[in-house]
Parts: structure tokens; sequence; C-alpha cells
């Protein structure tokens, strides 16, 4: 595996993290508009923002004062399929597996 696709399943296996890529889904947010719908200190936004930049989930743009960030849908489509191709390979290897256990 590449070490982008390590970041990718870093940055995705928090749950916050999630909740972020969910809120973005609809439509580019500003970090002011995303911290409204948490919890967590603004460093801790911060952080999260800067794991989900680096794995290439997000995207950032400045405009004027504010930073809006918006999904970078084709790490998610690459994401996808990288995940279908792991199983796919991984199938043949689950039946023979029960058929020697039978």
């Amino acid at each position: 595996m590449r070490l982008v696709d390590n970041l990718v399943f870093k940055a995705l296996s928090d749950p916050n993290r999630r909740q972020i890529l969910k809120l973005l889904g609809d439509a580019p947010l500003s970090a002011g508009e995303i911290s409204r719908e948490f919890d967590l200190a603004l460093s801790t936004l911060s952080g999260h923002f800067k794991l989900l930049k680096e794995a290439g989930l997000i995207r950032e743009e400045k405009k004027g004062n504010h930073i809006f960030y918006s999904l970078n849908t084709s790490v998610l489509e690459e994401t996808l399929n990288l995940m279908m191709e792991i199983f796919k390979k991984d199938k043949p290897n689950i039946r023979n597996i029960k058929q020697e256990g039978s």
C-alpha cells in the first residue's frame, strides 16, 4: 500500500473526521461553519483539517478572511476502488479456508 493510502485510512478512522467529510458532502463550507457543528477546540479541529488535507480528502481555498473546505471526490473514489480490489482479491482465499475447514 502506498503512503497516501495509509493516510487516507488513518484519516477515515476518526469519527470526527468522517463527520467533517459528511458535512462537506453537500457543498463547500467555511472552517467557522464546520466548527459550529462540533464541541471541539479550534486547535483540535485544525488538526483534523490538516490530516484530511494531507490525505488528499479535502481541499482548502482561502477567500478573504475565510477558509473554505471542499471534498476531493477523486481521492474518495480511488479509496473505494482500492477497498473493492482488496476484498475481491481476498474473496477466493476466504472460500478456500471455508472448504478446508469443512
